[in-house]
C-alpha cells in the first residue's frame, strides 16, 4: 500500500462519489483506478462492459487482473487485463 497525491477537486469528486454509491474513499478510488486502467487497455470497452466484466471475474475467481496485461485473456478474446 502506498501514498497517492491527488487534487483537492478529485479527492472531493471520491469522496460525493463514496458516498452517493455506499463505498469507503480508498474503495471508490480503486474502483475508478481499476475501471480506468481496464478502459486504457481495452479502448473498444464501454463502461458497462468493463463492469461486467468485473463481476465475471469476481463471480468466477478469475484474476483478471494480471501482472502482465498483454497476455491475460478473460473469457473474450482482445480483453487485456492489468493488476489489482
Amino acid at each position: 500500500m502506498g501514498l497517492v497525491k491527488i487534487s483537492e477537486q478529485m479527492h472531493d469528486n471520491i469522496r460525493s462519489a463514496s458516498a452517493a454509491l455506499s463505498r469507503s474513499i480508498n474503495a471508490q478510488a480503486e474502483h475508478w483506478m481499476r475501471v480506468g486502467m481496464l478502459a486504457e487497455l481495452n479502448p473498444g470497452l464501454n463502461y458497462s462492459d468493463i463492469c461486467q466484466l468485473l463481476i465475471r471475474a469476481e463471480a468466477t475467481g478469475d484474476t483478471l487482473l494480471s501482472a502482465q496485461p498483454e497476455e491475460a485473456i478473460v473469457h473474450q478474446p482482445q480483453i487485456r487485463a492489468v493488476s489489482r
